[in-house]
């Protein structure tokens, strides 16, 4: 995390950190929800242009990796 990072970008990398902690210990169903949160908050902070084009596109490619990684995962 960056010392200058946004608001908005702090916030998503505390989501992606709360989602690899929950996979670290086996916790799917906060994964997942951990996940669902991710990408709803990657849309909402885009559209309210608090996130830039540039971090949109990592946050929301973070998204579908960690959905192709979980799609097996079952609770």
């Amino acid at each position: 995390m960056s010392l200058f990072a946004s608001r908005a970008v702090r916030e998503l990398e505390g989501i992606i950190r709360e989602i690899e902690i929950n996979l670290s210990n086996n916790y799917k169903e906060p994964a997942h929800n951990a996940r669902k949160k991710l990408g709803e908050r990657t849309e909402a902070l885009f559209a309210a242009g608090k996130l830039s084009e540039k971090a949109y596109r990592r946050f929301h490619t973070e998204y579908e990796r960690y959905t192709e990684m979980m799609k097996d995962y079952r609770h």
